[in-house]
């Protein structure tokens, strides 16, 4: 058996373990959870059966329960045994060790599932405490029990608030303080996209919670805690009173979104208690004041990716502005042809393995006869819009996106898809900052790499290109 045969046996091995291990594939919960996945393909039109989404209903029931375990889990369990004798300072005035010395642990990458619309956000979790009694918590304990409560479905103020209260009554410090900053995506529906060229993807709040000497938010031990992030971007006057936060916060609660997306999409009721039933099955009440939208929210963002036709799509839109491609050079011509290329594509999709979204952006290069008009950027970003929604993945978006302008531009094409995965964050892998591109060639491309390395020469770079 050669190395590739042995890992393939190996793969297939650990993958049928993985559900037999952990119970899952006889778990009550998740065949709940699956029957409802199924109800809400259908619901988008889609065929439960074909490939690609044959194991999308276990693949989104196991990683909703990962990503919500922390119901199931205890705080005491963690804190208790992780507490250590430490004296504090033998002779003078001050504070420091196990008595009064200010203890931070900065940037805990965390994600959680907001409860008003179900899409994950991001968490960067900043976590002090002041130490008393002459004993100190292990530096991992404070990561682990922020992280139990973020695995709940949440909002960034209540996250907050109960990271610190379980500190503080674990490891009974003078004070907890904690300052959290969120990211939530802010996914536009398909007909407003097209309507707002400089839709902001992500709303960001900063939110504080403190106890014991922190409950003054005028203390002197604040100074001392955000001095020790000033290089963070976190500074008092960012950090939101919890009034701004219940306002601002999630995109499905917008007074504006919430009346475009009434006036879009009339809620299936099917598809609205199939959710309700997956709250219930996360341990949740789908009848608690801030989860009664919920399913309609959700079940409004997820029509944004039903099967529908490119014909009622691009009809409305491929006719709107003719700015034109900027020719990159001359280095590459070839019997009077110059290379174009438009770049930051938009496009906001659905991963169809695990329901979760990706974005990112489109770059496409393509060759066009010297002193013609290139094709208007209005139709590419539409072509752009309409495989980006739909259930996805970025290597099929990338063809698609090929296949379709090759015949309108001439049929020497490359593509290069950038895009950020929420499902590299949410689920046990966690990678955050990680991205991925994906590259088409037809035609020319194919076998000229001076063209290609042209092409990904004049690319901007990814933090540009708002690619986080």
């Amino acid at each position: 058996m050669g190395a590739l045969d042995h890992c393939s046996v190996e793969l297939e091995n650990e993958m049928k373990l993985d559900a037999n291990e952990l119970g899952l594939d006889k778990d009550p919960e998740i065949i709940v959870i699956e029957d409802a996945v199924k109800v809400l393909l259908q619901g988008l039109g889609e065929d439960v059966n074909r490939e690609g989404l044959k194991k999308t209903p276990f693949r989104v029931a196991k990683a909703l329960r990962e990503g919500t375990r922390g119901y199931k889990q205890k705080v005491k369990d963690i804190v208790q045994g992780a507490l250590f004798p430490e004296v504090g300072l033998h002779d003078g005035v001050g504070h420091a060790g196990g008595a009064g010395g200010l203890v931070i642990v900065r940037d805990l990458d965390l994600f959680s599932y907001c409860e008003s619309c179900l899409l994950p956000f991001q968490v960067k979790c900043h976590v002090g405490y002041v130490p008393s009694g002459q004993r100190v918590v292990g530096l991992s304990k404070l990561s682990r029990v922020a992280d139990i409560f973020a695995k709940r479905l949440q909002d960034p103020q209540r996250l907050a608030d109960e990271v610190c209260s379980a500190l503080h009554h674990g490891i009974k410090p003078a004070g907890v303080a904690v300052i959290l900053q969120c990211l939530h995506i802010h996914f536009p529906n398909i007909e407003s996209v097209f309507l707002d060229a400089k839709h902001q993807g992500w709303i960001k709040v900063l939110v504080s919670s403190g106890s014991g000497v922190f409950e003054n938010e005028n203390a002197d031990v604040w100074s001392d805690f955000l001095g020790l992030l000033k290089f963070r971007g976190v500074t008092v006057e960012k950090i939101l009173t919890r009034e701004s936060t219940k306002q601002s916060w999630c995109p499905s609660c917008s007074s504006s979104i919430a009346k475009i997306s009434s006036e879009l999409v009339a809620p299936n009721p099917g598809m609205v208690a199939a959710v309700a039933s997956i709250l219930r099955s996360l341990g949740e009440d789908p009848l608690r004041e801030e989860l009664v939208e919920t399913p309609n929210h959700f079940v409004r963002w997820l029509m944004n990716f039903q099967n529908t036709k490119l014909e009622m799509k691009l009809n409305g839109f491929a006719c709107g502005r003719t700015d034109l491609l900027k020719p990159i050079g001359e280095v590459c011509s070839h019997d009077n042809e110059q290379m174009h290329s438009e770049s930051n594509l938009s496009f906001w999709s659905q991963c169809e393995h695990h329901l979760l979204p990706f974005h990112g952006v489109v770059h496409i290069g393509y060759f066009c006869p010297e002193g013609s008009n290139p094709i208007g950027k209005s139709l590419l970003q539409s072509i752009v819009h309409f495989y980006g929604f739909k259930l996805q993945v970025q290597e099929r978006l990338t063809r698609q996106i090929a296949e379709t302008v090759s015949p309108i531009l001439g049929g020497d094409i490359m593509v290069v898809v950038e895009a950020n995965h929420t499902c590299m964050i949410s689920r046990g892998i966690e990678k955050f900052g990680s991205n991925t591109a994906t590259i088409a060639v037809l035609g020319r491309f194919s076998s000229d790499s001076a063209a290609r390395a042209m092409f990904l020469q004049s690319i901007p770079n990814s933090a540009s290109s708002g690619i986080l």
